[in-house]
């Protein structure tokens, strides 16, 4: 199928500050403001802001996005989107996908709603500390919504006709609020192998594949509801891991007060036969479990 690989922003096209613009909640009265600074090297864009709930009674966002009404990629040869995030603060982002851009309102000027296709995400905070965090979603992951409202008889995103991308922060439903920043290196369009053995983020390196065939084994979770989507590694690896040293422990414990107890009574009636004592104390650490 040709190049894997197309890279969109940052990477082998350098980030430009042109190409981006906000699209806050100021156009409906809110006070939430958002920004993205490209580092001197291009290679770095970091969308940062603050996002205000208080002012639209628990509603909100703040957002970045392309620039220009008569732009078009063809992503139609590729199976979804790969985002670098070089540091993340933890919090719910949302990349969103344009196909279709309508005229502007005639009294006022302002861009009419159209559909969005969205894919909402979290990078734990701690992922990215020592190395980048890769998240390759492919095109079946975005959910069609309107206004912020999932839309489901939508039709499918056009790959080869797209409008816009934009990168957002938003409130979902009250849940977070304030300063936000996200470091991304780079946003690209990719060939992605649907039918990996694994859906987790690896911890070599870092990398997270959303909707592939075996996402039901994640209890770190990678989201694609209408509520938050965090995408962890944490919740698993440290989940799995706590239950098996806590049982191992338990095991441990047990087992050096049952020998402790052997001794003592053999001590105590040396005329006993120790296999005696053993089944007896090995029937009450049993009992104990």
């Amino acid at each position: 199928m040709g190049n894997n690989t197309l890279s969109l922003f940052g990477g082998a096209e350098k980030w430009s500050g042109d190409e981006w613009t906000s699209s806050d909640d100021r156009v409906r009265g809110g006070k939430s403001q958002s920004y993205l600074d490209i580092s001197t090297s291009g290679c770095v864009a970091r969308f940062h802001g603050d996002l205000d709930i208080k002012t639209l009674g628990g509603a909100g966002f703040a957002s970045q996005r392309t620039t220009g009404e008569s732009r078009q990629w063809d992503l139609s040869a590729y199976d979804g989107i790969k985002i670098v995030v070089d540091r993340s603060d933890g919090k719910h982002y949302t990349f969103n996908i344009k196909d279709e851009l309508l005229p502007r309102n005639p009294e006022n000027g302002r861009e009419q709603s159209s559909i969005s296709y969205e894919y909402d995400f979290q990078i734990p905070e701690n992922a990215t500390l020592s190395k980048s965090s890769t998240l390759s979603v492919p095109w079946s992951a975005f959910k069609a919504t309107y206004r912020g409202k999932e839309k489901e008889d939508a039709a499918k995103l056009n790959m080869g006709s797209i409008k816009r991308f934009g990168i957002m922060m938003r409130s979902f439903f009250g849940e977070q609020e304030g300063a936000f920043s996200l470091q991304i290196e780079s946003i690209s369009a990719i060939q992605i192998d649907t039918n990996a053995d694994s859906t987790e983020l690896d911890i070599e390196d870092n990398s997270i594949i959303a909707g592939a065939k075996n996402d039901k084994s994640l209890t770190g979770k990678i989201h694609q509801d209408s509520t938050s989507v965090p995408a962890t590694r944490d919740n698993k690896i440290h989940g799995r891991t706590e239950t098996h040293d806590r049982s191992m422990l338990k095991t441990s414990l047990l087992t050096l007060l049952g020998l402790s107890a052997i001794v003592l009574l053999v001590v105590r009636f040396p005329g006993a036969p120790a296999a005696g004592w053993a089944t007896i104390v090995s029937c009450a650490r049993k009992a104990s479990l």
